[in-house]
């Protein structure tokens, strides 16, 4: 093996723990997240790390095999990140309030409706 071959296997083996550390300390984001915002953030960096891990694998293995398979997830998390943030954005959105009446050049003025 060269030493470019041995260089190339430390810095793989490095981003695969890397990775899993990242998905480690994700875990407990998920787990203690104090919103719901922050847990859909955390799924969404998950599926991130699942297709860097899934490269980082095809690498190392030197397999193109995974590439469709890593495509495939990025659009399942992105889907799945507007589906969360479509669902987050209606259940948060603030009430409206609508004044009883408006100070204008009509405010003392009533209408009758049709009897």
């Amino acid at each position: 093996m060269s030493v470019l071959e041995h260089v190339d296997r430390i810095l793989l083996t490095a981003a695969i723990v890397l990775v899993l550390l990242a998905g480690l300390l994700l875990l407990v984001r998920i787990w203690l997240g104090p919103s719901m915002l922050d847990r859909a953030i955390s799924l969404d960096v998950i599926a991130a790390l699942i297709i860097a891990g899934l490269g980082a694998k095809s690498a190392f293995a030197r397999d193109p095999f995974y590439f469709p398979i890593m495509l495939v997830l990025a659009f399942l998390g992105f889907t799945g990140s507007v589906g969360i943030a479509r669902f987050i954005a209606v259940r948060d959105r603030p009430a409206v309030t609508v004044p009883t009446h408006s100070p204008g050049p009509d405010a003392g003025r009533t209408e009758e409706g049709p009897q």
